[in-house]
């Protein structure tokens, strides 16, 4: 690569691989920094890029949803992350879940493979001093580099606790107990299990999660939990009915043993392609794990449940992304930096593989001295890189994608469907002009 524009992207996560493939496709040289195997961090478990930590799931794939759109925006512009995600599903309705495995092993393979890329296997201390050069450290970021960035933003780094959902083995859930169904009755496809509580089920397992030893936190008086991935005990603890009308809410779910709906549901969803896993559909948590394995046997049809990954909390690291960023990723202090993925602030794994598609074609810009990008505002990627730039620094929270960051749509709608649809169509179409128009397709 000697003499050549070389792209330099420090982390191998979702964001990080991304970004490296879509700079290595515009037939830009990169060299992809990631530090594990040799150093690990709290929570991922092995060497491979673009691992999945929280969940197998990306979500939906239904365009008129917010995640389903993003997905669709990604495809227009070649997203890796996507292709191989669709490439190792597994059964879960019309949500993209994954054999993790499978996925992080494809992504490292299609990355490793492409001439352009070098993979270097070590820890990144500093920003290097020239670029371009894209952080996708991820919120597990080292601690050297976390205080190296922390000295560039001129803040120290805000954080979060976040949280991992337990994954139990198929052959210890008792099937004469839990039944397969879809969350909602629209679907029809039956690729959860099920594990169905009674009313007195119910009680007595939210008194089980409230009283459960936790993990304790660091500077536990400033935690931040994340709203949009909080503790199951964070939710019990703000009312007893908040599981029954949040994580286990059984939406059309009819007890087969008694034909009536289940009170509470908590649900199951295959992890990997042989079937042999399953992970506890929203129940991240931070008890400890002989307290899981207590609390968690009283879940019906999971009394003998075998844990082949217990649930954990881990800290992340994100920067103060408005007071940072501009909307093309790029540092407003530093114009061939960027940043993409969770140490961005965003929140969510399609968020962050989003932010890194385009974090990955900018710096392949920068390094041929061209202007960078940034998507309409219509669509669902122009509106998130936006919302990261022109925030209140002083509010600032990490963002999922959501229908609320778009412009509201054209006309009187009446409805929330209609509006969605119509402001799904209007960004898909942006899109596509866009991609046309700059080539990028």
């Amino acid at each position: 690569m000697t003499g050549e524009a070389v792209v330099r992207v420090i982390g191998g996560g979702l964001a990080g691989a991304e970004a490296a493939w879509q700079a290595a496709v515009r037939q830009v040289p990169v060299l992809l920094y990631e530090m594990r195997p040799e150093k690990e961090t709290p929570a991922h478990r092995g060497g491979n890029l673009a691992e999945l930590v929280c969940s197998n799931s990306l979500k939906t794939t239904h365009p008129a949803k917010s995640h389903g759109l993003l997905k669709e925006e990604m495809s227009l512009l070649g997203s890796l992350i996507l292709e191989c995600a669709l490439e190792t599903r597994v059964p879960a309705g019309s949500a993209l879940a994954v054999d993790r495995e499978l996925f992080s092993a494809l992504v490292t393979r299609r990355v490793e493979e492409h001439p352009l890329v070098t993979v270097v296997r070590e820890e990144v201390t500093e920003l290097p001093a020239e670029g371009p050069v894209v952080i996708a450290a991820g919120p597990l970021v080292s601690e050297k580099l976390a205080k190296d960035l922390a000295a560039f933003t001129g803040r120290d780094n805000l954080y979060f606790y976040d949280a991992i959902a337990p994954v139990v083995e198929a052959e210890s859930i008792d099937r004469d107990i839990v039944y397969a169904a879809s969350r909602y009755d629209s679907e029809g496809t039956g690729d959860y299990l099920n594990c169905p509580f009674t009313a007195e089920e119910y009680e007595a397992f939210v008194d089980a999660l409230l009283a459960g030893e936790k993990v304790p936190l660091k500077d536990a008086d400033q935690a931040l939990f994340f709203e949009g991935c909080l503790p199951v005990e964070e939710l019990a603890r703000r009312g007893r009915e908040t599981l029954r009308f949040g994580t286990m809410r059984p939406v059309g779910l009819h007890d087969p043993r008694s034909g009536s709906r289940s009170y509470a549901v908590i649900q199951l969803r295959q992890d990997d392609m042989a079937a042999e896993h399953y992970s506890m559909v929203g129940f991240q948590t931070r008890l400890r794990w002989p307290e899981q394995e207590r609390v968690f046997h009283m879940i019906p049809g999971l009394e003998r449940a075998v844990f082949a990954r217990h649930g954990q909390m881990h800290r992340n690291s994100y920067i103060n992304a408005p007071s940072v960023l501009e909307p093309s990723l790029a540092a407003s202090r530093r114009k061939d930096l960027f940043f993409a993925g969770q140490i961005s602030g965003v929140e969510g794994y399609t968020e962050s593989a989003a932010t890194g598609l385009l974090a990955g074609v900018n710096a392949a810009r920068a390094a041929r001295g061209e202007a960078l990008l940034v998507p309409p505002p219509e669509t669902m990627l122009g509106s998130l890189c936006r919302y990261l730039a022109c925030s209140d620094p002083d509010d600032y929270q990490p963002r999922n994608a959501t229908f609320g960051l778009l412009p509201p749509p054209e006309g009187r709608l009446r409805g929330r469907r209609a509006r969605r649809e119509a402001r799904s169509a209007r960004a898909l179409n942006a899109m596509r002009e866009w991609v046309a128009a700059e080539g990028l397709s």
